[in-house]
This record gives C-alpha cells, sequence and structure tokens, in this order.
C-alpha cells in the first residue's frame, strides 16, 4: 500500500514539473523574434501564420519585455511580419484577413509601447523599414480603404477602424505620430464619408468614423496644411452632414438617458429619503453621485463639424418626427465602461436597427436641443477637471453656434418651437420646475435658458471665470443679431437682468478673493455693456414697451448693487495700482446705468412723499418711469453692437492640445483586448471554407 502511494507520489510529481505546452501560435511568435529569417527553415511560414488564431497578448507583451538593443535585432523580421501582414490583407480569405489586422494592432501598440521615449522616425524603421515605409503604407492605407468601402463582412470593417484607432492614438499627443503623415498623403476620408451616408454601416460603425475623424483633423493642424481639414470643410453631401448629426445626437442622447435614468434611481432611493428628511443639506453629495461620465471625444467631432463646415449648421436644426415615434429596446443596455472621460461608445443594443428616440418627451427632436440638454447636465458640475474641460467645450460650441448667421435664423424662427426640458441644479432657495408646464418657444430662448442657468448656478469660491466670460460672450453675440434683424423674442428677460445683476453682486462681496486670481473687471465690464446694449437698443428688440419699462425699473430697483459697483471701481481706478486701467473702464460704462438712477430716483422719492407712500408698488414705479422719460439724457455709446469673432488657432490652441491629448489616451484604453477579440469574427467566417 506504501509503495502504490509512493509510486502515485512519484507520478504527481512528474506531472507537476511538466511544463504546459505552447500553443503553436506562440512557437511561431518565438520563432520571429529570434534573429534568423523564420521562413528560411519553414517556406510556408507566413501562410500558415495567419490561419493561426492571433495570441494579441502573448505578442504585445513579448515586443514590451524586449530591450532596444533586442528589438534592432530582430528589426528585419518584425519589418517582414508588417509587409506579410500588409499582404494578407488583400487575401480573399476573410480569416487571413482579421487575423492579419489584429496582428497588425498588436505589431503597432507593442512597438509604441518599447519606444515611447525614441522619436517616430525610429518607430518607422522598426515596424517597415525607412526605405520601404512610403509603399507599405500606401498599400496599407489602401487595403484599409478598400475593406471599408466594400459590400463585405461588418466585423471587418469594425476591425479596421479600431486598426486605424489604434494607429492615430498609439501615441498621447497625437501630432508626434509620424505614421499619420502617411495617413495624411493616403486619405481614408472619402470610406469615413461613405460609412456616414450609410444607414446600415453608420448604425454599425457610425461612432469609431466620427471618433477617428475628429482625431485625424486634430494633426498638426495648426503646423501645416491637414488635408482632412481641408475636406470636411467642404463637405456638402446632405446625407453625409446628417449621418454625422445622427451619430453625435445618438452618443448625446445616450449620455442624456442615462443621466436620467439615474437620477431617478436616486430620487426613489433610501438617499432621497433621507435628503428629504433631513432638508436638502445632502443635496451636493446627492448631485455628486448621479454623476455620468462625460463624452469629449463627440463632443469634439460636434465642434469640428460646427467649426469647420457650414452646411452642417442645418443639421443641427434637422427634425426627426420618426424617431420620436421608436421604442427603446426592452432588453438591458450594457454600461458603459467607466473611464476619466468616457470616450467609449453607445452599446450596440441602443445604436440599433432603428434610429434611436432623440427625446422622449416631445414627437420631434433634432440634434441642437439634444445637445443643448447635454450641455445643462455636463455644466452642473464644473469642479471635476474634465467636466471643466467639457462645460468649456459646450460653450465654445455655443459661441461658434451665435456666430453664425443661418444658425441664428432657426433659432429665432417662430415657426419652430420647441419644449426643451433642461436640467437644473438642485439649489434650496427653488423648487425643480415641472416638466409639463415648459412651454413650447424658439430655440434661442432654450440658449439663454442654459446661460441663465449657468451664471446662477456656479458663483462660488472656485470661480470658473473663464467660463463665466464665455457664457456672457455668448448672450452678446444672440442679442447683436436680435438688434441687427430687429427680432423681437418673447423671453422672460427680467430673468437675465436679475442673474446678472446678482453676479454683479458676487464679484464685489468676494472681490479681494477673487482678485488674487482674476481680472474682475473685464467680467464686470461685459455684464454692464449687456445692459448698456438694453439700454441703448432695447427698442428695437424688446418684446414690448411695457419690457423696456422692466428694464428700467429692474435698474432703479437693485441700484444700490450698481452704486456700490461705482464706488468699487471708482477707488480702484484713482490709485495708481496693477487694476486702475481695468477699472476705469467699468467706470465709464456705468455712465447711463448711474444717468437713470440718478434721474429716476429723485422722481420716485417725490411721488412716494406728495402721495403719502412708504412703499411703492412695481406698477406706481412704472407709472413715474413712463411719465418720466423725455427728460431723461443718455449718451451713446459705440460698440456695443459688436463683437471679436471666436478664433481657435491664436487663443484655445493649448486647450485643443491637451483636449485631445486626454482624448487619445481613453480611445487607447478602450481598445482593450476584448474589444479586438476573434470570437464573434471566427463565428462570422465559421461556414467559410
Amino acid at each position: 500500500m506504501a509503495q502504490v502511494e509512493k509510486r502515485g507520489g512519484l507520478l504527481r510529481k512528474s506531472l507537476a514539473s511538466k511544463k504546459p505546452l505552447k500553443e503553436k501560435v506562440v512557437l511561431m511568435y518565438d520563432e520571429i523574434f529570434m534573429t534568423e529569417d523564420p521562413s528560411k527553415c519553414s517556406p510556408r511560414f507566413w501562410e500558415e501564420l495567419f490561419l493561426m488564431k492571433v495570441n494579441l497578448e502573448y505578442l504585445e507583451g513579448k515586443l514590451e519585455s524586449l530591450d532596444g538593443e533586442e528589438l534592432m535585432k530582430i528589426k528585419d523580421n518584425i519589418n517582414s511580419l508588417f509587409q506579410h501582414c500588409i499582404q494578407a490583407l488583400g487575401e480573399e480569405h476573410p480569416i487571413r484577413v482579421v487575423n492579419a489586422l489584429q496582428t497588425l494592432c498588436a505589431l503597432i501598440r507593442g512597438v509604441h509601447q518599447k519606444n515611447k521615449s525614441t522619436s517616430g522616425f525610429d518607430i518607422i524603421n522598426m515596424l517597415m523599414g525607412f526605405d520601404k515605409a512610403e509603399l507599405c503604407m500606401k498599400n496599407l492605407m489602401e487595403s484599409l480603404d478598400s475593406l471599408l468601402c466594400a459590400e463585405g463582412s461588418e466585423s471587418l470593417k469594425s476591425l479596421c477602424l479600431k486598426l486605424l484607432l489604434c494607429l492615430v492614438t498609439v501615441t498621447d499627443n497625437i501630432s508626434q505620430n509620424t505614421i499619420l503623415e502617411y495617413v495624411m498623403i493616403n486619405s481614408i476620408f472619402e470610406a469615413i464619408l461613405q460609412i456616414l451616408s450609410h444607414p446600415p454601416s453608420r448604425r454599425e460603425h457610425g461612432y469609431d468614423a466620427v471618433v477617428l475623424l475628429a482625431l485625424l483633423v486634430n494633426y498638426r493642424k495648426y503646423e501645416s496644411v491637414n488635408p482632412y481639414i481641408v475636406k470636411l470643410s467642404i463637405v456638402d453631401d446632405e446625407a453625409t452632414l446628417n449621418g454625422m448629426g445622427l451619430v453625435i445626437a445618438q452618443a448625446l442622447s445616450e449620455y442624456n438617458r442615462q443621466y436620467k435614468d439615474k437620477e431617478e434611481e436616486h430620487q426613489s432611493g433610501f438617499f432621497s429619503a433621507l435628503t428629504n428628511m433631513v432638508g436638502s443639506m445632502f443635496i451636493a453629495d446627492a448631485h455628486e453621485k448621479i454623476s455620468v461620465q462625460t463624452n469629449e471625444a463627440i463632443l469634439l467631432a460636434l465642434y469640428e463639424a460646427v467649426h469647420l463646415n457650414r452646411n452642417f449648421i442645418t443639421v443641427l436644426a434637422q427634425s426627426h418626427p420618426e424617431i420620436g415615434l421608436v421604442t427603446t429596446p426592452v432588453s438591458p443596455t450594457p454600461t458603459t465602461p467607466v473611464t476619466p472621460l468616457g470616450t467609449t461608445p453607445p452599446s450596440s443594443d441602443v445604436i440599433s436597427s432603428v434610429e434611436l428616440p432623440l427625446d422622449a418627451d416631445v414627437q420631434t427632436s433634432n440634434l441642437l436641443i439634444t445637445f443643448l440638454k447635454y450641455s445643462s447636465i455636463v455644466m452642473q458640475d464644473t469642479k471635476d477637471e474634465h467636466r471643466l474641460h467639457s462645460g468649456k467645450l459646450c460653450l465654445i460650441i455655443l459661441t461658434c453656434i451665435a456666430e453664425d448667421q443661418y444658425a441664428n435664423a432657426f433659432l429665432h424662427d417662430d415657426n419652430m418651437n420647441f419644449r426643451v426640458n433642461l436640467h437644473r441644479m438642485p439649489m434650496r432657495h427653488r423648487k425643480k420646475a415641472a416638466d409639463k408646464n415648459l412651454p413650447c418657444r424658439p430655440l434661442v430662448c432654450a440658449v439663454l435658458d442654459l446661460m441663465v442657468e449657468f451664471i446662477v448656478t456656479h458663483m462660488m469660491k472656485e470661480f470658473p471665470m473663464d467660463l463665466y466670460v464665455r457664457c456672457i460672450q455668448v448672450v452678446q453675440k444672440l442679442l447683436c443679431y436680435q438688434k441687427k434683424c430687429r427680432v423681437r423674442l418673447h423671453y422672460t428677460w427680467r430673468e437675465l437682468w436679475s442673474a446678472l445683476i446678482n453676479l454683479l453682486k458676487f464679484l464685489m462681496s468676494n472681490e479681494t478673493v477673487l482678485l488674487a486670481k482674476h481680472n474682475i473687471f473685464t467680467l464686470a465690464l461685459m455684464i454692464v455693456n449687456l445692459f448698456n446694449m438694453f439700454i441703448t437698443y432695447g427698442d428695437t428688440f424688446l418684446p414690448t414697451p411695457s419690457s423696456y419699462d422692466e428694464l428700467y425699473y429692474e435698474i432703479i430697483r437693485m441700484h444700490q448693487s450698481f452704486d456700490n459697483l461705482y464706488s468699487m471701481v471708482l477707488r480702484l481706478s484713482t490709485n495708481a495700482g496693477q487694476w486702475k486701467e481695468a477699472a476705469s473702464k467699468v467706470t465709464h460704462a456705468l455712465v447711463n446705468i448711474r444717468a437713470i438712477i440718478n434721474h429716476f430716483n429723485p422722481k420716485i422719492e417725490s411721488y412716494a412723499a406728495v402721495n403719502h407712500i412708504s412703499q411703492l408698488s412695481e406698477e406706481q414705479v412704472l407709472e413715474v418711469v413712463r411719465a418720466n422719460y423725455d427728460t431723461l439724457t443718455l449718451k451713446l455709446q459705440d460698440g456695443l453692437d459688436q463683437y471679436e469673432r471666436y478664433s481657435e488657432q491664436h487663443k484655445e490652441a493649448a486647450f485643443f492640445k491637451e483636449l485631445v491629448r486626454s482624448i487619445s489616451t481613453n480611445v487607447r484604453r478602450n481598445l482593450a483586448f476584448h474589444t479586438l477579440s476573434q470570437e464573434a469574427l471566427l463565428k462570422e467566417f465559421s461556414t467559410i471554407s
């Protein structure tokens, strides 16, 4: 018995000491990592390699494990592997094509990981050799272009786009990725457009195609002529532009839906009940928990389309009545992986065989409404750096829209009325607005609502000065259009005036803290000049004479705030400090506001004294105002209806460089091994002999 146990023990020991068998493809990779040409002993080596299931992890890991010298010793074999991959892309057998595409992904990523500190030219030499690089990349791009434009497998097209995204994002700073020079020369722009214009391929690959295009547009955009920028700026095909708009709308809409679901889940949960019980002291925490990861990649695509292509402006207002009739799938949708910038595409279940409903509340919607809703969520919380960038990009997009003549025409169109349910930040002093009570109004009202909401909700210690400046600029540009075209917009202007005055009060009460970080007089001057715009030109664009009276009432009612502002800027403009010039500009800008206050206040006091009234009603004050317009003298101020147009290259280059770097990092991170899995591909091709 003891002998049997001993024999059993020996048997177990021998089994344990036995090394696990390597799969054949790994043995073949090992041959490539030798200095000898693997095809010398085995003439069919490359032919057999692409019939084997790729082991991405092993191949990429092996490349990363070698040091620079070891890698240089096998450079010829790496070059051969790269060239044979490109040759295999032309094969009829789809399994070979799949394996070649995946091998290329591993090769590009592995070599780049190893050579992070070296120049792009070393990478090119390591992958394909300087002498053959031009021809290799020409053949690669032509093969990818053919596969993307062919009628064949959707899985192959998906893999081609994944390879291109891998190629583009392999370095954090895409402008340092020298391989992209060949992607510029051998353009795949038309292939991307074909995907976007063709509904079936757009549903499958639209997201990747749009993100790829947004990244390619940002390659050395300030240093040289980028053909993707040139071509994107002149696209005028309606189907293509609408296709691009739909992809962006679907991604933003999916974000809005996820946020709404989390919000509802939150309100019905225990935490919500606890919050209601103890008051609103936990509102900030509750809001923090329902935040959903933002999607800068798709936002960048929207920006580039709006900024570069004037024809795309029409897509913003393109109504989709049929979309509102579509019901979302009952099956649960997979959640998006959480990444700092949320550059993961919406789940394929969402972009399914029918276009996604953009707005559950109304029958028709459009890209602009979806974007405004998205902005209202993202701009709620700007404390997080990524959300701050996202909010900034939203305001830049709105700036471009507010400057465009055609965009303004449909924003202010009385025949295009929508009910836009913007998200409002939970605040102690106000109740949540009932969604059903929202009126149908021109879209510009929703833009103004969004700006007012931002002004009201971001007066805090970590003051987002840059976002406030952009917000006020958007309002100014909209007012300039209204004044120029004499558009009398029926809007609750008093909400805007009240928000602006409260902002001035905040700047004054936090003068010392804010001046340590910001030039608050720039913002104060912009706010005062908005009031000057209403005072000087309000009779041309305010909806009724009574609206103009209400403006004067609001200025008189809040005269203490304007008096305090004047005292502050007068004090600083008479001192020989760093703020002297900036403060004196505000002093001069206040001339008409002070004239109104100094003209009407004595008359109101006199009216109250004569009629023995201690406190006048609003109607009584308005009566005094209307009776004394004739004797009021105002100065005509120049330049109120003029503004500096948006310029990316001169002012925003650093912001976009950093933004694209973040997007590139996250797109690369989301191109994980599981997204390149062969299982679905092999299943698709299992019937092919």
